[in-house]
């Protein structure tokens, strides 16, 4: 056994998870990664959506690099710090809305308990509104509107003032041949909520734009143009969470673009800085002056070398175009994959958008989750030396979030692993 594998079970703490993938990575580079004896990876999952612009990117490395020789830390929000104005004055430009003032942490979940404790500031107000199948963080605040029950169990009670709505899970709902209805619906059962679940004291709405953890679910076209008309007619905030979806993923900057609503706030955080700690909120500025001196702060928010690694991070992006690209590829994948269900009845759907791809396993007509399944292709894949991730409320989509920097022959060989897969692990529908 590796002596990194003995030490993790001796002094990590890992019983949060059934068990930690059994290769020890030593480096990476683009959409590659290569153990400590030199067997390579081909990442389909990017550290869980993280280097979207491929691991150790010259140019974001270059820029840290850069940075850290001049400045690490002096706190952020003490001193004037020249990176992180760069990088707001970065995020003004290309956030969606308006939204011009950022706030900047190191996680996700640390952003989104800023994004919440704001829109309790700013509107007066006091409650919540999230999704069922949701994710937004492992902190105590953040699992208060998570609305999935295995990531939230043994840590209750929850915060109070927190009301849930129905996913706009097409493939599941009442509606899986007609998106828009599913849309409509969904929507009206906000209002519904607001009405009968919640004492009218709503501060906002938080949702991801595509649903990450819950299974890679698109929302229908219409179904936030619908929620926005609910949310305004109650003066309702309406908070983004892009930690999973942001920064080109999707084939958009941010996912909220393919929807034509504006955010009230925009939680980012993942592959904002390509692999180096950083979380933002970026909000519009009326509602960033509701903070009044200490109410907030954070010592190692902000910090400089992320942000110098952040603002590189986006320039290639925009360079090399890879919201175009993971458009491109992700259209490719999914028809592919598209082509392999028309074969495999463990398939029970395709979605996604972009480089953001989650393919459904069932067990029978029944739509019956195929959990197991799920999990035997992901350590079929591993054998092949590619690696995915799992998720969905049941445990049963099969997850391909490549960094965008993958090549056509490698995202070829990751399709053809996962037929192979398939065919591995198949059973007849209904056997």
């Amino acid at each position: 056994m590796s002596d990194t594998i003995q030490k993790y079970k001796d002094y990590v703490m890992t019983g949060f998870l059934k068990s930690v993938v059994p290769i020890v990575i030593d480096h990476a580079s683009g959409a590659t990664v290569t153990d400590v004896n030199g067997r390579e990876y081909l990442d389909c999952f990017a550290g869980i959506s993280v280097v979207n612009a491929g691991h150790c990117n010259p140019q974001v490395i270059a820029a840290a690099k850069k940075q850290m020789d001049k400045l690490v830390h002096c706190a952020s929000y003490i001193y004037h710090v020249q990176p992180v104005a760069d990088l707001a004055e970065k995020l003004a430009h290309i956030a969606p809305g308006g939204l011009s003032k950022t706030f900047f942490g190191n996680g996700g979940a640390e952003a989104i308990e800023g994004a919440l404790k704001l829109a309790r500031l700013y509107t007066g107000k006091h409650e919540f509104i999230s999704l069922h199948a949701s994710f937004h963080g492992r902190s105590w605040g953040a699992l208060s509107i998570t609305g999935n029950q295995g990531r939230k169990k043994r840590g209750g009670p929850y915060a109070p003032g927190i009301a849930f709505a129905p996913a706009p899970y097409v493939y599941r709902s009442q509606w899986p041949d007609d998106p828009e209805e599913c849309g409509r619906q969904c929507a009206k059962a906000i209002d519904d909520v607001v009405r009968f679940a919640t004492a009218g004291d709503v501060a906002a709405f938080i949702a991801e734009p595509v649903m990450g953890e819950g299974g890679i679910l698109v929302p229908p076209g219409n179904y936030f143009k619908e929620v926005k008309k609910v949310l305004d007619q109650h003066g309702i905030l309406f908070i983004a969470d892009e930690v999973q979806s942001g920064f080109a993923r999707t084939g958009k900057m941010f996912a909220i673009e393919y929807y034509g609503v504006e955010p009230d706030i925009l939680v980012t955080a993942k592959g904002i800085a390509d692999g180096f700690p950083l979380s933002a909120y970026t909000v519009r500025p009326e509602i960033a002056a509701a903070y009044k001196p200490g109410d907030h702060l954070s010592t190692f928010g902000g910090n400089p070398v992320s942000c110098a690694a952040a603002l590189a991070n986006i320039e290639f992006m925009e360079k090399e175009n890879l919201p175009g690209r993971a458009t491109e590829l992700g259209n490719y994948a999914m028809g592919k994959l598209r082509d392999l269900q028309k074969q495999n009845p463990l398939i029970g759907e395709v979605r996604g958008l972009g480089l953001m791809i989650g393919v459904e396993l069932i067990k029978d007509e029944k739509k019956t989750p195929g959990t197991a399944e799920a999990e035997a292709v992901r350590d079929s894949l591993l054998r092949q030396g590619v690696l995915v991730g799992v998720g969905g409320i049941y445990g049963n989509v099969v997850r391909f979030q490549p960094p965008l920097v993958i090549s056509k022959e490698q995202l070829d060989r990751a399709l053809a692993a996962f037929a192979a897969a398939l065919s591995e692990v198949a059973q007849p529908v209904g056997a």
